[in-house]
């Protein structure tokens, strides 16, 4: 049986390397060069025989690990070891150490400007995931436009902060209530929507919000987008060289002058609003409305008899995870400095949606682990600026193939009652 199986998997090896030469051939095997003399056409068969190579190796090793795990699977009865023992306690343990690295990341020998940018990239991304998460993962309710809150957030804090010159300390919560309310206003008109219906319309909710933000340049700039947008200060003390209102940030502590600093409170900002929105949703999932939310995922039939209102659960559901959104796309404009309709498109809602499904439908962690791959991953490679995609793509088809549920799924209900915990147990 083991040697029928090495000899499937080496035949399936052998034909997706075939397949992966042929497609390489065309985008690696040729490459135009423009000389003195005019075009030229190099060959280049060496790249095609790695990327056969990388795939036959690839596919082989992932037949091997999959029957490696699936054994182990069985011999666990249906549990794998990340979930076996305690769950719960394995889950916090694994958040305790990633809160401590992420706290001591800019610190540490290896750690560099770029790291820290890529790392406040990367929280953004969680942050995001985790607020689509409530939409997504916990009521179950598939959104396609979750970017139109992030714009409505990075937009609200523009104008507001160039306009009326409010600190962005004060922009943050009204960023958030403005996006909010547009998530109510989204939930209004998809309330008997279910699966690919509302999917459709979440889709042309984001798209109707960014030919907004591209036409209505009289407000928002259009197609140019906002300039200059206000940097946020700590405590009054701003980041620049000279200040003509006041101390700087480094005339203040006796520091001298550095662009670095910036970074590190970009880093370090990010890194609390998002473990505010982590703190938030996992208390909210053991309150009446997470467990509604919850209830309406599994069965909204059933979620009606038991006497919950689907209407107010879902638009809490919306209005929650967009005020989230809105506080990103805030923090994105402050980082960025400048904003345009195309920071916005179709394209952003679809690497957070992956974010959310890769890293596992109501897990929170998982979330963490897929940005870090889904966000994280090509940023390394966009030196190499023709395989950043496919460093993107390579990692989803991986964890697709490794971990079709997601990374750490969680579909399990939050509050159990005590016997029942035990006899799971």
């Amino acid at each position: 049986m083991t040697a029928l199986r090495l000899r499937t998997e080496l035949v399936d090896a052998l034909i997706a390397a075939f397949v992966a030469a042929l497609l390489a051939l065309p985008l690696l095997g040729f490459k135009l060069t423009d000389s003195a003399t005019g075009l030229s056409l190099d060959y280049r068969w060496p790249l095609v025989g790695y990327a056969a190579g990388a795939v036959f190796t690839g596919r082989l090793a992932i037949g091997q690990l999959r029957h490696f795990f699936g054994a182990r699977f069985d011999r666990t009865r249906g549990q794998s070891d990340i979930y076996s023992a305690d769950p719960g306690r394995a889950r916090i343990m694994f958040g305790w150490a990633l809160i401590a690295i992420a706290l001591v990341l800019p610190w540490l020998p290896f750690a560099d400007k770029g790291l820290v940018d890529k790392a406040t990239l990367v929280l953004i991304y969680v942050m995001l995931g985790w607020g689509l998460n409530i939409v997504v993962g916990l009521a179950g309710l598939l959104d396609l436009g979750y970017v139109a809150f992030y714009a409505i957030g990075a937009y609200a804090y523009a104008l507001l902060a160039k306009t009326f010159g409010i600190s962005f300390w004060l922009c943050l919560p009204l960023a958030g209530l403005l996006a909010a309310s547009f998530g109510i206003l989204l939930g209004f008109p998809v309330l008997r929507l279910r699966g690919d219906y509302l999917a459709i319309v979440t889709l042309g909710f984001g798209e109707i919000i960014r030919v907004i933000l591209q036409n209505w340049g009289e407000v928002t700039g259009g197609p140019n987008g906002i300039n200059s947008v206000p940097r946020p200060t700590f405590f009054g003390l701003p980041f620049s060289a000279i200040s003509p209102t006041g101390p700087t940030f480094h005339e203040f502590f006796g520091l001298p002058f550095s662009p670095v600093h910036r970074i590190y409170f970009l880093y370090y900002l990010i890194l609390a609003l998002a473990l505010f929105t982590n703190i938030f949703i996992i208390r909210i999932r053991r309150l009446p409305a997470g467990r509604a939310w919850e209830a309406l995922r599994e069965d909204e039939t059933a979620c009606k008899s038991l006497g919950i209102n689907p209407t107010l659960t879902k638009l809490a559901a919306f209005a929650t995870g967009a005020c989230f959104a809105g506080f990103a796309g805030s923090f994105f404009a402050t980082r960025q400095g400048f904003i345009s309709p195309e920071s916005f498109s179709f394209i952003e809602s679809a690497i957070i949606l992956a974010v959310v499904v890769l890293g596992g439908m109501g897990s929170q962690i998982g979330i963490v682990f897929a940005a870090l791959l889904l966000v994280g991953l090509p940023e390394w490679f966009r030196e190499l600026e023709q395989y950043r995609m496919l460093a993107f793509g390579a990692a989803m088809v991986l964890i697709m193939l490794w971990r079709p549920r997601g990374l750490l799924a969680s579909r399990s209900p939050t509050v159990r009652l005590g016997k029942l915990a035990e006899a799971a147990s």
